[in-house]
């Protein structure tokens, strides 16, 4: 049988949603959440377009989507952080809880954003 992690119960891991205007500022916020333990990992997707209404004007933006692993415990920080750094007056940041994931990755997760 194979070595189990333990089972996490209770995970405040979170799964949170932004969206950069290009390559480079997403891969700069994604540096810093790492370098300060405020995410154990930080994807950047492919360019997606956005549809939206902005002060009342239909808009289309070319954006990099960021999905970032943390806690919720670090939450507060991250975005504070994203909202320092991010270039719109008002950025995307949706924080949905993950329910359930392989044992060790959540442990991992945890692990990498502890102080």
């Amino acid at each position: 049988m194979k070595n189990q992690s333990p089972i996490i119960e209770n995970s405040d891991a979170i799964l949170v949603l932004t969206n950069l205007p290009d390559q480079h500022s997403a891969a700069n916020i994604a540096r810093e959440l790492i370098s300060r333990k405020l995410a154990a990992c930080v994807n950047l997707l492919a360019p997606c377009q956005s549809v939206y209404q902005w002060q009342g004007k239909m808009e289309t933006a070319t954006e990099i989507p960021l999905l970032i692993k943390t806690t919720s415990l670090r939450y507060p920080q991250l975005e504070q952080v994203i909202r320092e750094l991010h270039p719109y007056e008002l950025p995307e940041i949706i924080h949905v809880p993950v329910t359930g994931g392989l044992p060790a990755y959540l442990t991992w997760l945890h692990e990498e954003t502890r102080d």
